[in-house]
């Protein structure tokens, strides 16, 4: 069974992958703050708290417990060059024995996309889960009409599966998502999304 070391980090051509650290909370928040119109409309509604402090701090404290718990392994995307925070790459939902799969979620901040920093570290972590996780699938969702985020995942190799009715709580509201999966031993032909 795989066991952390004691940093979980990925390095890329142009990012370092990392977990979140409580000295991370001014850039976030500042992202966040400045990415919100941007990303309201692919996202559960955010709380009051969302760009608190003690909202931040608890993230980091839960991203701790998941990495030591094998449940989960959330990933700050920096740039390489000056640490700039870009975004955030999930691997949750964690699930061994006979599954070996785990679940993809991620956003970028609006000054960093479509510059393909999300697909660079998308490529990584199913790379990392495939060959450090042992995992077998990786599966992601997304609004039908969120054309950048299906973009990127059928670039990475994820191929779309199907439809799940009011899967998520977006902004709101009950919504339908598309489903993909990337397959370590995939033998899949293109798929048509549609």
């Amino acid at each position: 069974m795989f066991r952390p070391r004691r940093k979980v980090r990925i390095d890329t051509e142009r990012l370092v992958l990392r977990l979140p650290q409580h000295g991370d909370f001014r850039q976030w928040s500042a992202l966040r703050r400045a990415s919100r119109d941007f990303l309201t409309p692919w996202e559960p509604t955010w709380s009051a708290d969302h760009l608190s402090r003690k909202s931040f701090a608890n993230r980091v404290y839960w991203a701790q417990r998941s990495v030591a718990n094998h449940s989960a392994v959330p990933f700050f995307l920096t740039r390489r060059g000056d640490g700039a925070l870009l975004g955030a790459i999930t691997l949750d939902n964690i699930r061994r024995g006979p599954a070996q799969a785990g679940t993809c979620g991620y956003w970028i901040g609006e000054p960093f996309a479509r510059q393909g920093y999300m697909r660079e570290a998308l490529v990584a972590v199913v790379h990392y889960a495939f060959t450090t996780l042992d995992l077998s699938r990786i599966e992601s969702a997304c609004l039908p009409e969120n054309a950048a985020s299906r973009g990127v995942l059928e670039k990475c190799c994820f191929k779309y599966e199907g439809v799940a009715q009011s899967y998520l709580q977006i902004n709101g509201r009950w919504r339908t998502h598309v489903l993909y999966a990337n397959l370590r031993m995939d033998r899949r032909g293109k798929t048509d999304a549609g």
